[in-house]
């Protein structure tokens, strides 16, 4: 391979690796921007105007969840510190390769213009082509004079244009250093906030440590009344498939309509692209089996996600579709079944339920209120996604707020 082929590689690779580090950074300040506007969001729903008096376990789930997102946030903010190290150090090299060659021509020019001067003379010129032999070698001389005054004004122009570069390199090397002075200030008071918020929870739970048996229970207890609803909506899932079926031989699949079907299809091209099913909200637990936030030796199960929002919200349904069921037990809150061809979305814990078994349904239509826990000081949601009988991520189906 040439010399010149490699210094060309050497160029392609340096390209991808900016770009591929300026798309990084574009990607971490979009996820930092999204902590930062959900951590807004669990001040506001979960912090602010909480009249309870009295302290309880879940101010520690609480601020367990928004130490996690600072977590996070700390965690994006070094990636970015490393990405600008990188970048400094790259600027460092380049201004000390610039800096070198700037020399090097610099001494080259010197040279050029001391021998411009011993040979300053134009009759010096003029007897250098005189004395030429032939006709031919005259022509030659006088081409390698322009030649040379040529040469002597692009060495001019290079060092021009190398101490600009440099100027440049130094700018842009000042402006990333500042970058990154910053973002370590900004990460040591991230880490500070922490180890407060830290200090606080652990006073807290030494507070509660008498009532922790009691919460224990409360986790089992709940863990159990949400086992009975999900098992409550397999079932009726599975009597939907059965009725859907009735003519035919026994199936686990739903007998779809074409009008189904393309109901059923249109809700899977729109997965990522789902609306949420309340206006303002943040995810305070997620979907599947889970260590619980703060009795770590306690696992939870869940078929969905919970999301904390406003007082009274409304909740809306996330697509078109037909209500399959309102289930109703002793004890617990409200939950809508929206059937979506082979999907069903569920909208669980509501306060109010404005719609009835068989409805048609167009996406965003208002189905309920979320309830409102007096107690905690909490209202939220939980919702689920359904393919038949089998619980999906919910997070992988709606937009990111």
């Amino acid at each position: 391979m040439s010399k010149k082929s490699i210094l060309f590689a050497v160029f392609l690779i340096s390209v991808q690796i900016v770009f591929s580090q300026a798309s990084s950074k574009k990607d971490l300040e979009k996820q930092k921007q999204a902590i930062q506007k959900e951590l807004k969001e669990i001040n506001n729903l979960l912090f602010i105007n909480n009249k309870k008096k009295e302290l309880a376990f879940s101010d520690i789930e609480n601020l367990t969840l928004k130490i996690q997102r600072q977590q996070e946030i700390v965690k994006l903010t070094n990636r970015q510190i490393n990405i600008l190290n990188d970048e400094i150090s790259q600027n460092q090299k380049t201004k000390a390769n610039l800096e070198k060659n700037l020399e090097e021509i610099k001494l080259a020019y010197k040279q050029m213009i001391i021998r411009s001067y011993k040979a300053r003379s134009g009759k010096n010129k003029l007897m250098f082509i005189l004395s030429a032999e032939t006709f031919f070698q005259a022509f030659k001389r006088t081409q390698y004079i322009k030649q040379y005054a040529s040469h002597r004004r692009n060495q001019a122009k290079k060092i021009v244009s190398i101490s600009e570069n440099i100027s440049n390199v130094i700018k842009d090397l000042s402006k990333r250093l500042d970058l990154k002075r910053n973002l370590l200030q900004k990460n040591r008071d991230n880490q500070k906030t922490l180890e407060s918020e830290k200090t606080r929870v652990n006073k807290m739970a030494y507070q509660l440590r008498s009532l922790e048996k009691k919460y224990k229970r409360n986790i089992v207890l709940k863990q159990k009344e949400s086992e009975k609803i999900d098992k409550e909506i397999e079932k009726l899932i599975k009597e939907a498939i059965a009725a859907s079926n009735r003519k035919k031989t026994k199936s686990n699949n739903f007998s779809l309509t074409p009008e189904a079907l393309a109901l059923a299809k249109s809700f899977e091209l729109n997965k990522g692209k789902l609306p949420w099913p309340v206006s303002r909200g943040v995810v305070i637990q997620k979907f599947g089996t889970q260590p619980h936030p703060v009795v770590r030796t306690a696992k939870i199960k869940s078929n969905g996600i919970v999301i904390a929002t406003e007082k009274s919200a409304k909740v809306k349904t996330v697509f078109k579709g037909i209500v399959l069921s309102v289930l109703k037990f002793r004890g617990s809150n409200p939950t809508v079944l929206v059937q979506h061809g082979n999907y069903i979305t569920a909208y669980k814990n509501l306060a109010k339920v404005f719609v009835q078994k068989g409805d048609n349904l167009d996406s965003g239509e208002i189905i309920g209120e979320v309830y409102n826990n007096e107690s905690s000081g909490k209202s939220s949601l939980q919702f689920s996604v359904f393919k038949k009988t089998t619980p999906l991520n919910p997070i992988y189906w709606i937009l990111k707020m």
